[in-house]
């Protein structure tokens, strides 16, 4: 008796140890499979792959998806799986010819034909500038028409990396490991003028032949599926309040949102900017200060600085000070920088004296109208003889006469300044630090074919918001062709 209670004794324990390690190999196995990279794409034919319209628009070449021809998308349609995803992990190896346009989509449905109207689109985008009167700003690696990369930071005719991550409400973007887009859905999306489509949910994938201009090829495409249940870190829900729904209508719209005025001051560091860029939807310039007095004084400090700034998603500007600095720098050392601003609160007076108009010390106002109009002749001399893309801090006054902003800057002087920066085709930039210029001095700019920039110009770690940037884009009418944006090498100031 008690060697057969011993036995089946054993043999229970057999039995459950069998249970429990298969139990252990099925959800080890779940795992695996969850957490699996599944390629999309064999590298030798479009099988799992379906096209729209003009379906000779895709070919596989050397083990490659080349995107040529007419307009066309092609959607993963799935081997032997079920095409739908909504939580994943998404690479892929991208190259384009100079001037080309496409994107991957996700979250999308196939269409017969026409542009997807499911989904969302990254950017594939390095110096495609539109057609026709339309300019195209959206970068590579943008969340389209939501959270868009005004600078590309890849080259093409190079392979690059893509690398999308969607988790719940939140997407992020890599490109070449660098983290560009992180974007919350708010709990009540902002609707998308393309319509309710734009919204994360779920679907497939799609690459995007543009136009028959545009080259781009695709390989190892992957994808990790997550639980749908995945979600990332707790991150802060935004709040769609007035001035995030103007945003996102701007992004949409094509609208540039760049603050170029932006200075690693005060402890800010590059990072911090970053985060906060992908925050709020503003993309930066960070800018360095260049003359007698600051830190950069020759050209040795000038690649010091861009070397460090290599690489990162953002523009790089040159804030030149004092009326010196076209005799400190070679042309070539400035030509490196994205842009290059200049404003006139430093200036010899018509006594000899130095002056800096934010320091009170240093200022001498005994005639008002007398002091007005040589301010006038020291601006209109800086935009007609100083090489810069733009003008900013622009129609500062000190301390001591500020007040009177209205009744001292007269339509005569602001027609002076405006025609002086008209000629030599120098942006104005609307400082939402000082909130200046006025909306009479940007409506008479704006008449007169003038560009504007947008910029805080911090003085420490507290970057400032745009908000009177934005409320003049309402007041003033302005739109995305009024706006500056950093030229290509080709046809910057200094080339």
């Amino acid at each position: 008796m008690r060697k057969a209670f011993f036995v089946l004794r054993t043999a229970t324990i057999y039995l459950l140890v069998l249970f429990c390690a298969g139990l252990s190999r099925a959800q080890s196995e779940k795992t695996s499979d969850a957490s699996e990279w599944i390629p999309l794409f064999d590298g030798q034919s479009l099988e799992g792959w379906k096209a729209g319209e003009h379906s000779n628009s895709f070919k596989v070449v050397a083990g490659q998806i080349a995107c040529d021809g007419p307009r066309s998308h092609l959607f993963y349609v799935g081997k032997g799986r079920k095409a739908d995803f909504k939580n994943f992990e998404l690479k892929a190896e991208v190259l384009s010819r100079p001037g080309a346009n496409s994107g991957l989509y996700f979250h999308t449905a196939f269409q017969e034909a026409g542009w997807p109207d499911q989904g969302f689109e990254v950017q594939i985008n390095n110096t495609h500038r539109g057609e026709g009167d339309y300019r195209e700003f959206k970068k590579t690696g943008s969340l389209y028409g939501v959270r868009n990369q005004y600078k590309s930071i890849v080259q093409d005719n190079e392979w690059f990396n893509v690398h999308i991550v969607v988790q719940g409400k939140r997407v992020r973007i890599q490109v070449n490991g660098t983290l560009l887009v992180d974007y919350v859905e708010p709990a009540s999306p902002v609707q998308h003028q393309e319509g309710p489509g734009r919204v994360l949910a779920r679907g497939t994938f799609a690459l995007q032949c543009h136009d028959e201009g545009s080259k781009v090829f695709f390989k190892n495409i992957m994808v990790k599926p997550l639980p749908d249940d995945s979600v990332a870190e707790p991150m802060e829900q935004p709040v769609v309040d007035a001035k995030y729904a103007q945003i996102f209508q701007m992004h949409a719209e094509n609208f540039p949102i760049v603050n170029l005025h932006v200075h690693l001051k005060g402890g800010l560091t590059l990072e911090q900017a970053l985060a906060s860029s992908r925050k709020t939807g503003v993309n930066y310039g960070i800018a360095v200060n260049c003359g007698l007095g600051f830190s950069v004084t020759n050209d040795a400090g000038i690649l010091q600085f861009l070397n460090s700034m290599q690489g990162r998603p953002v523009f790089i500007g040159m804030q030149a000070e004092g009326r010196e600095w076209v005799r400190l720098f070679s042309k070539e050392a400035i030509a490196r920088f994205d842009y290059v601003f200049t404003d006139a609160m430093t200036f010899t007076d018509d006594a000899g004296k130095r002056t800096r108009l934010w320091i009170k010390e240093e200022v001498a106002v005994h005639d008002k109208q007398a002091f007005m109009d040589m301010l006038v002749d020291r601006i209109v001399a800086i935009l007609s003889h100083e090489p810069v893309d733009i003008y900013v801090n622009p129609t500062f006054l000190p301390e001591c006469i500020a007040q009177e902003y209205d009744a001292l800057w007269t339509k005569e002087r602001m027609r002076k300044v405006i025609e002086a920066a008209a000629k030599k085709g120098v942006a104005i930039e609307i400082n939402a630090r000082y909130r200046i210029p006025s909306p009479a001095f940007i409506k008479m700019a704006k008449s007169a074919g003038i560009k504007f920039s947008f910029g805080t110009n911090n003085a420490d770690q507290n970057i400032g918001d745009l908000d009177y940037c934005l409320a003049m884009v309402k007041e003033c009418g302005l739109a995305s062709q009024d706006m500056f944006l950093p030229k290509p090498d080709l046809h910057k100031t200094f080339r």
